[in-house]
């Protein structure tokens, strides 16, 4: 078992390149379930291949288990890789395909078969050791590409978006299995993937990337709650968050207000005086809310948002509204199945500003 520090690690393609991977800070726990979640692109990928020493560092240091492996061959770096295309070898049956390192390694047979078969068990693929790549469905060969990295039984197992090949109810079976198979090995899992779905259910922490660049590194529930910035709040969440750009003014009551050409909304005292430590009093701000965070009715009844309806979604327990508000914009409102207004109608809706976010409209900050 093993922790791993990447310290301030860069990646470039050409010394006159800007970097795809820059000043990469970060101490994974031993044990921990780490995601690396990101549009395509983001660098995720590349510095997972970094770790494994597929990818050579351009600077920083790499170290795994307290060891410094910037110059240490994959080999040498005792970690398990699972990639997205399962990397089988066609002429080889399960069993074989499972068996292969640990015979590079010359391992006795007798060592050979228990280690395979226990993985196997682990896995629940028992029943087709003898069969080909070929006749295994997508799972299946999924579940084979685990095993062969289970029976190394490594410090740490870096995952490529190893999910992203299968079918929307596989790949939600298989996320229950992978957090259960984390949990059995109690071994470090560094993961990789564009979906955040996965991210959400199986870490332990997110890493959310952008551009090369570590946008925020927290629990999935601060990570969903509390974004570090817009580009953060919008990338998780499904349907994504709300965004609706308007100016803080100060009532003649004293109270603070978010204001565009349509609507006002009265904020809540801790909002107010959040806004007024920010100096954002009489200035632009984006205000971000999430649809199940907008209501029929609610607390805030003063607060009212009226939109003309445009389309819905049925997604089984919940509708999703899409409401026309003017600039542009359309806010998104998650409501019963049973409601559905007709075209044109004008609807009125209650957002929850006590879970509304305020980003700085320049930087997308988020205002603390």
């Amino acid at each position: 078992m093993a922790d791993i520090t990447l310290n301030h690690v860069y990646k470039r393609y050409g010394r006159d390149k800007p970097p795809v991977v820059r000043d990469f800070h970060l101490e994974i726990r031993d044990r921990e379930f780490l995601v690396f979640v990101g549009p395509s692109g983001c660098g995720k990928s590349t510095t997972l291949r970094m770790i494994a020493g597929l990818e050579e560092i351009s600077e920083g240091e790499i170290y795994i288990g307290g060891r410094l492996v910037n110059d240490l061959p994959p080999k040498d770096r005792d970690i398990a890789m699972v990639f997205q295309n399962y990397a089988l070898y066609p002429n080889l049956t399960v069993y074989e395909n499972i068996a292969f390192g640990l015979r590079l390694r010359k391992q006795s047979r007798h060592e050979i078969d228990l280690a395979v078969r226990k993985a196997a068990r682990a896995l629940e693929i028992e029943s087709v050791l003898d069969r080909k790549p070929r006749e295994l469905s997508g799972g299946q060969r999924q579940r084979v590409a685990l095993g062969r990295a289970i029976v190394r039984n490594p410090q740490a197992f870096l995952m490529d978006e190893p999910l992203s090949n299968l079918d929307a109810k596989l790949r939600a079976q298989m996320r229950t299995e992978l957090i259960k198979l984390h949990k059995t090995l109690g071994t470090t899992f560094i993961y990789v993937t564009h979906d955040q779905i996965e991210a959400m259910t199986m870490a332990d922490r997110i890493v959310v990337m952008k551009d090369g660049v570590v946008q925020q590194i927290d629990t999935p529930e601060n990570i969903y709650a509390k974004p570090a910035n817009r580009f953060v709040a919008g990338f998780i969440g499904s349907p994504r968050i709300n965004f609706i750009e308007g100016k803080i003014e100060e009532e003649p009551d004293g109270r603070l207000a978010f204001h565009t050409n349509r609507f006002k909304l009265p904020l809540p005292q801790d909002t107010s005086a959040a806004l007024a430590r920010a100096k954002r009093i009489g200035k632009p701000v984006t205000m971000g809310i999430r649809p199940e965070n907008v209501n029929l009715e609610g607390l805030y009844a003063d607060a009212v948002i009226t939109g003309v309806f445009k389309l819905d979604e049925l997604m089984g327990a919940d509708r999703y509204l899409h409401l026309d508000i003017g600039q542009d914009s359309l806010l998104v409102v998650r409501v019963s199945p049973h409601f559905r207004p007709a075209e044109g109608e004008l609807v009125r809706v209650v957002p929850d500003l006590s879970r509304a976010l305020f980003f700085h409209p320049d930087s997308g900050e988020r205002i603390h």
